[in-house]
């Protein structure tokens, strides 16, 4: 046998070529995109058929249905979108999919595009050195464009061949023959190559190749087809396990769609093969007519027709039938692909809501799942699989929007602190805002790692702004929870003097709460919908204003009630501290509001 490890490394170099390729086209698209496609998730509504076609749609320009998918786990995870939602979304991505085996079918045999990959470079390098971002992302995808039909292309010539090592296919080849059974065979091995590939784009270029070289029929390359389905769901359930329980339903659901798309296939298979063969037929040509060519001809000769070795003067007929016949299955793979997908779609759509009802049966909520004011670790945030990096910045923003609120609840906390008056109440309290800076200190470190981890990725120069903007505003939402902490400590101080502050101090300690919480709210306005207005600055500069002339005026004051003996020196420790501490938070307040707007006019 001839194949031995170089040969192994090639085929596996070559699906790593054809892989890397989509990744970059897809990556370079995304950036060139931007914004853009971040707006395009503004379709995701409650209309099933916008989220299909949403879901469409991305998957045609990220070329990646798995893509597509861990991105919409993510986005349910994150909150930005329900399970019925994301149920559509997923949905019309099986449909976003077949555009990829369009383009291997209607390049990958017909124009033998591998030779224009070397000349694409040439425009795509000078692109990706250039200066303008814009021109770095297209220039981008171009190379991705090239690296993938390279990788096909050596993937075309690396497949081992079966004449000449017959053990590597001839198990394979034995059960191209058994009916109905060899269908299941080929499904569970779309199965397992797509596990083993993690994109059903590259089982589909494997099987079309096979069935190219004639080693299995038509028949057996739809059932890998229908197999590369079911295999391409482990990679949003991989990115789920990390994940809340609606990102788990989310990736059931995707599951679940493409088993059922399989079991209500396979009674029909044939019936369904007749018409992509008959379509076929009307269309471009047989696509039976490659397994009959290749079964009438010798082992040497069919050799020689595979490696492109026959005398074209002699075997000019033979070679323009084969090449012929080799893009008719392709065709008829690619429209198998397609209305498979399309079907299934049309069918499944109409059962949204039971789908829904179904999977949450499947996924039932556990305790560990469920919510909780004091938990430990991040809601949106998981630390499993990301979603793309362009794209990450929203799961990352709706985490922040949750840093925000937790942030005012623990100044509510606060300020029940300072009215009560039981012993107990007042531990207890004091122990939930410890807890509740103890959250805040490791979501701070959590969201910085997550965009740290994001801001590595291949993103474009204003989604880099953005994530450094984020971690401005992370700094000083974190700063705003010390100060709670530090409000906390000093009422706890001034609780152990056994001191009482005056009727004008309590008065003017609550006023200075409710302009703080003025500011707090207006914060989490801005932050909640992150599109920043002229008003926003100026109204956060009136709250700080406010804040600070308030707290000069208790300084004056507070020397004038010293010198009149008006309270203890000792209370007017602790009067100040607090008070002073509220402006600070003032500060960091602003200073969110304020990293916000420099992103607006970036």
């Amino acid at each position: 046998m001839n194949f031995g490890i170089v040969e192994i490394l090639t085929l596996i170099g070559a699906v790593g070529l054809f892989l890397y390729g989509m990744k970059l086209m897809s990556e370079g698209i995304q950036k060139a995109a931007g914004d853009r496609l971040r707006n395009v998730l503004s379709l995701m509504t409650n209309n099933r058929w916008m989220g299909a076609l949403t879901g469409i749609f991305v998957t045609v320009l990220v070329q990646s249905s798995s893509a597509t998918t861990v991105m919409i786990v993510s986005f349910v995870n994150a909150g930005l979108l329900s399970l019925g939602q994301s149920m559509a979304v997923i949905m019309g991505a099986n449909i976003g999919t077949t555009a990829t085996a369009w383009i291997i079918s209607l390049f990958g045999f017909k124009v033998n595009i591998a030779s224009f990959a070397v000349p694409l470079m040439a425009f795509a390098v000078p692109l990706i050195f250039s200066g303008k971002n814009q021109w770095k992302n297209w220039g981008e995808f171009l190379l991705g464009f090239a690296l993938l039909f390279m990788g096909l292309e050596y993937l075309n010539s690396s497949v081992p061949d079966l004449q000449s090592n017959p053990e590597v296919f001839a198990g394979l080849q034995r059960y191209s023959n058994l009916g109905f059974w060899s269908i299941m065979i080929f499904v569970l091995v779309g199965v397992v190559i797509t596990l083993i590939v993690q994109a059903s784009s590259a089982t589909f270029a494997i099987a079309l190749i096979m069935c190219s070289k004639g080693w299995i029929p038509f028949d057996c390359t739809c059932g890998m087809v229908l197999g590369a389905n079911i295999g391409t769901c482990i990679t949003p359930i991989i990115a789920s396990v990390s994940g809340n329980v609606w990102a788990k339903r989310a990736a059931m659901g995707h599951l679940l769609f493409n088993v059922l798309g399989l079991l209500w296939t396979l009674p029909l298979f044939y019936p369904l093969v007749s018409l992509i063969k008959l379509m076929s037929n009307n269309m471009v040509g047989d696509p039976d007519e490659l397994i009959a060519i290749t079964s009438s001809l010798d082992h040497q000769t069919l050799n020689a027709l595979n490696n492109g070795l026959l005398d074209k003067a002699e075997f000019g007929d033979l070679i323009s039938k084969f090449a012929a016949a080799q893009v008719t299955v392709s065709f008829a793979l690619a429209l198998f692909h397609t209305v498979y997908n399309s079907v299934n779609f049309l069918i499944m759509i109409w059962f949204t809501k039971l789908y829904e009802k179904i999977v949450v049966m499947l996924v039932p909520t556990r305790k560990a799942d469920k919510t909780s004011d004091e938990k430990t670790h991040l809601n949106y945030i998981s630390s499993g699989i990301m979603s793309t990096a362009e794209l990450s910045i929203l799961q990352a923003q709706k985490e922040i929007q949750s840093y925000g609120e937790r942030t005012n609840r623990m100044f509510g906390m606060v300020r029940d602190l300072f009215h009560t008056t039981d012993e107990n109440k007042f531990t207890e309290i004091f122990s939930r805002i410890q807890k509740y800076e103890n959250i805040s200190d490791r979501m701070e470190v959590e969201i910085a790692e997550y965009l740290g981890k994001v801001i590595d990725g291949r993103l474009s120069n204003d989604t880099k702004h953005q994530i450094q903007i984020k971690l401005r505003v992370v700094s000083e939402v974190e700063s705003v929870a010390d100060s709670c902490y530090n409000i906390a400590r000093t009422l706890q101080r001034y609780r152990n003097q056994h001191d009482k502050y005056t009727k004008d101090q309590d008065n003017n300690i609550e006023l200075m709460f409710n302009l703080v919480q003025n500011a707090m709210e207006h914060m989490l306005l801005v932050l909640n919908r992150e599109h920043i207005i002229d008003e926003d600055s100026n109204k956060a500069a009136d709250n700080e204003n406010e804040i600070n002339n308030f707290r000069n005026q208790l300084k004056n004051q507070n020397i004038e009630s010293l010198n009149n003996n008006e309270y203890t020196y000792q209370s007017s420790v602790t009067y100040m501290d607090t008070i002073v501490e509220c402006e600070k938070m003032g500060d960091y307040i602003v200073n969110v509001v304020e990293a916000i707007s420099d992103a607006k006019f970036h």
